[in-house]
């Protein structure tokens, strides 16, 4: 997953929690149906997960080399 690949990125590593969730649903809410959002963070955020889903929203976790976690998430097809 590269992050040119998506239409929005939140680099939420210095960000602490609630804020990633917050600013994640915010941009999810604001952004196009068809654009992609790369969340950037240290650890694995299991509520946004079942938020996500919930909410119509699918995605897809990495977990770099120096144990990165980038999520690409969009909007399932209806």
């Amino acid at each position: 997953m590269e992050p040119k690949k998506a239409d929005i990125v939140i680099d939420a590593r210095d960000m602490e929690p609630p804020e990633p969730f917050v600013v994640t649903m915010d941009a999810l809410d604001a952004m196009d149906p068809s654009h992609t959002l790369l969340l950037i963070l240290t650890r694995e955020p299991h509520p946004l997960y079942r938020t996500l889903l919930k909410q119509g929203y699918a995605y897809s976790t990495r977990i770099t080399p120096d144990y990165t976690i980038e999520i690409l998430i969009w909007r399932k097809a209806t």
